[in-house]
């Protein structure tokens, strides 16, 4: 595991290119934090027309990566004299992204009915919608007339997140009609989203949950890039076509540059039961499509959620079933508890300083 040590020695050597000295002798060098083998420094620049900011940073990143090519460097540049940046989820344990390769497979009822029922077993939970074109998380928590409002937190404004069934949320549904499309290009939508990582009051959570959009998205990479991910759950259908999709999201989590681990898959409408025949199932979209491809990536299936009606008007109506005590309520209860395991096993393998449990 690379030390402090040997990144402000390699700080030592690197001068800038017109004040003389090395960064650490200009006090140059804000902040070293070390997760594992993810790596960020914090510069400050001395003043704001310094053309060499951004050469810094690169040359800065290579020498920590010669340490260590498997690094993962992050380097932040701000200017003498400005106020700190707000800090990203500064109270929050665990952060998961909720992701499907294709639309139309449940993603968002699996967020919503996860975040209540990991909330239902004790775990401070929170849950934002990053899905910032179609969001659906007002609806499903019975919220739309929930309206967002700002309070004075250490000399910021910064803005309450709805809160029901034991969980937080917020959505950028809360801050628009439902009537009304979000008609947004890349950088906006990212920006909204930056927003809810650094001005909301979330307080202390043990899990943050994003619902994610489909596909891929300079959402994704906002959020991989502005938080350090604990993991990814992957949801799909056992189709063939929304399991090819899920490939391609499981491949872009593993991508060197990105880097999340994927905790495991969600078989979303595994089968369907009639309610007057339960022992009966019928699988509509084929039989255990994701086992196939976890055994493909070595990940673990953490739950298969059936077709029920009751999901299904839960979801509409606003009120999550995994709320409720019926039979149904037990795949969610059980993916709640596969993915508390999940992530005390990769908290536990990280390499890092300090053991972090769940909870």
């Amino acid at each position: 595991m690379i030390k402090r040590e040997q990144i402000e020695e390699i700080l030592k050597n690197i001068k800038h290119p017109t004040l003389g000295n090395d960064l650490v002798t200009l006090k140059m060098v804000a902040g070293i934090g070390i997760e594992g083998n993810k790596v960020s420094i914090s510069l400050v620049s001395p003043g704001k027309k310094d053309p060499f900011s951004s050469s810094l940073k690169k040359v800065v990143e290579k020498a920590v990566k010669s340490i260590d090519s498997n690094l993962d460097v992050k380097i932040n540049m701000k200017i003498a004299g400005e106020p700190d940046e707000l800090p990203v989820l500064p109270g929050v344990k665990n952060t998961l992204a909720i992701a499907s390769g294709k639309g139309g497979v449940g993603k968002s009822t699996v967020a919503v009915n996860l975040a209540v029922a990991l909330a239902k077993q004790g775990y401070r939970t929170g849950l934002i919608d990053a899905d910032i074109f179609g969001p659906s998380i007002p609806k499903m928590m019975d919220a739309e007339e929930f309206k967002p409002y700002a309070v004075e937190r250490n000399g910021h404004k910064m803005i309450v997140p709805a809160e029901k069934y034991g969980v937080k949320f917020l959505s950028i549904g809360l801050f628009v009609s439902s009537d009304n499309a979000v008609v947004w290009r890349g950088p906006m939508a990212s920006r909204a989203l930056g927003q809810m990582l650094t001005e909301v009051d979330w307080g202390e959570l043990d899990f943050m949950l994003f619902d994610l959009p489909p596909g891929t998205s300079d959402i994704h990479l906002t959020l991989v890039q502005q938080v350090s991910l604990t993991g990814a759950l992957i949801v799909s259908t056992p189709q063939e076509i929304a399991l090819a999709d899920a490939i391609r999201g499981i491949s872009m989590f593993n991508d060197k540059n990105v880097n999340v681990p994927v905790l495991g898959l969600v078989e979303n409408m595994a089968w369907f039961t009639p309610l007057e025949l339960p022992e009966n199932r019928y699988y509509i979209f084929g039989k255990n499509g994701c086992d196939k491809v976890a055994r493909q990536f070595n990940i673990p299936v953490l739950a298969e959620i059936p077709i029920v009606q009751g999901i299904r008007e839960g979801g509409d109506k606003g009120e999550p079933v995994a709320l409720s005590e019926l039979p149904t309520t037990e795949a969610f209860n059980e993916l709640a508890i596969n993915v508390i395991k999940q992530v005390e096993m990769h908290n536990k393998s990280k390499i890092h300083t300090g053991y972090k449990s769940a909870k």
